[in-house]
């Protein structure tokens, strides 16, 4: 059986695996682009060198099926809760403010627009969430396919990168404090290598500044959004098909690798609390960003450039919609909350006790 298993996706997992590793070199080369979207565009370009992929084709869809699967998981390893709940409930009212903010504008908008149910959850979910990494934990709830997910993923690249770049300035010029920057990109900027990019970016500007502490545990605590999400996604599903189709079944739909996800995050918080260092689950951290890069390589494999360019209008202009709106947001939450953001003593000590057990 387990040799059956290897001869029929072996050589397409192994092509995704030779695609994934020059990409994530170029990834930490580049971060503001990052090894996923180096990874989709290597597959794209490739998939137009390959006469016959026949033979690769269930190797390819293992890989950007089970292995983006298998990603989400280990990504449960680099979330302490007991850490993440000390400063991140500081944060709650703005993140769940961008989290509502985005979802609801990609459900109107997408309306508006007339797009495809699924390319809208995806770029809502990307947008409000931890970009490529919520897209991945969504897609095989909603049952997206690869092009579905290429597009959404392209999406939210341009925005990383724009956020990146703007949001500094953007901060000097609204005379955001340190404390201030860091929250709102944490809560305004999409995917967490870009997090860390416009904080230390910031940082970098103003010496002496830590922004970067601050913008990584606020985007941790934003990263947890992914489980209620993905749930009410699978319920939703579930309800449409039980509707159209007179039944449904639940287990096939409900999405257990998010249970495998919080359990892996239990795991690190009880052994935090057990005073293992968080060093030890670097690696399974490591390993779930390699995965997910593995995955987008076989979904450019997949993925139409030519289509994707066509239909690249209205998904551009939702994620743009969808980007205005949490940094808006953002904001205005963090100006609402001026009087209380003023007391950033003890949410700095918070934050530098919480970041330095993060990274110990």
């Amino acid at each position: 059986m387990l040799a059956d298993f290897i001869k029929a996706t072996g050589r397409g997992v192994a092509l995704c695996l030779l695609i994934a590793l020059p990409c994530w070199l170029l990834g930490k080369a580049f971060p503001i682009v990052g090894g996923p979207v180096f990874a989709i565009l290597a597959g794209m370009l490739i998939t137009f060198l390959l006469p016959d992929k026949s033979r690769l084709q269930k190797g390819i869809t293992f890989t950007s099926k089970k292995i983006l699967q298998y990603a989400v998981i280990l990504l449960g390893f680099g979330l302490n809760l007991s850490e993440i709940a000390k400063v991140g409930a500081q944060s709650l009212p703005i993140i769940v403010s961008t989290i509502a903010t985005a979802l609801l504008i990609a459900y109107f908008v997408s309306r508006r627009l007339q797009m495809p149910d699924n390319v809208a959850t995806l770029i809502g979910v990307g947008s409000s969430i931890c970009g490529g990494s919520a897209i991945a934990a969504a897609a095989p709830v909603v049952g997206a396919n690869d092009e579905e997910i290429a597009q959404s993923i392209s999406v939210i690249f341009l925005f990383n990168v724009l956020a990146a770049l703007i949001f500094p300035s953007l901060g000097m010029a609204l005379g955001l404090s340190t404390d201030g920057f860091g929250l709102f990109a944490g809560t305004a900027v999409n995917d967490t290598s870009s997090v860390t990019a416009a904080a230390a970016a910031w940082d970098g500007l103003h010496t002496g500044a830590n922004a970067l502490d601050t913008a990584t545990i606020v985007k941790l605590t934003r990263t947890l959004a992914i489980i209620p999400i993905v749930l009410g996604l699978a319920f939703l599903r579930g309800k449409k098909e039980g509707v159209s189709g007179g039944s449904v079944n639940f287990q096939q739909i409900f999405p257990m690798f998010i249970m495998y996800f919080v359990l892996a995050s239990c795991v690190t918080t009880v052994c935090s609390l057990l005073g293992v260092p968080m060093a030890v689950f670097a690696p399974f951290k490591s390993l779930s960003k390699f995965f997910i890069i593995m995955a987008m390589a076989a979904i450019g494999l997949n993925t139409n450039i030519v289509k994707l360019v066509k239909n690249g209008g209205k998904p551009i202009l939702l994620g743009a919609c969808c980007w205005m709106g949490i940094t808006a947001v953002s904001l205005m939450m963090q100006h609402i909350l001026g009087i209380w953001w003023k007391k950033r003593r003890r949410l700095v000590f918070h934050v530098r006790k919480a970041s330095s057990r993060l990274c110990s």
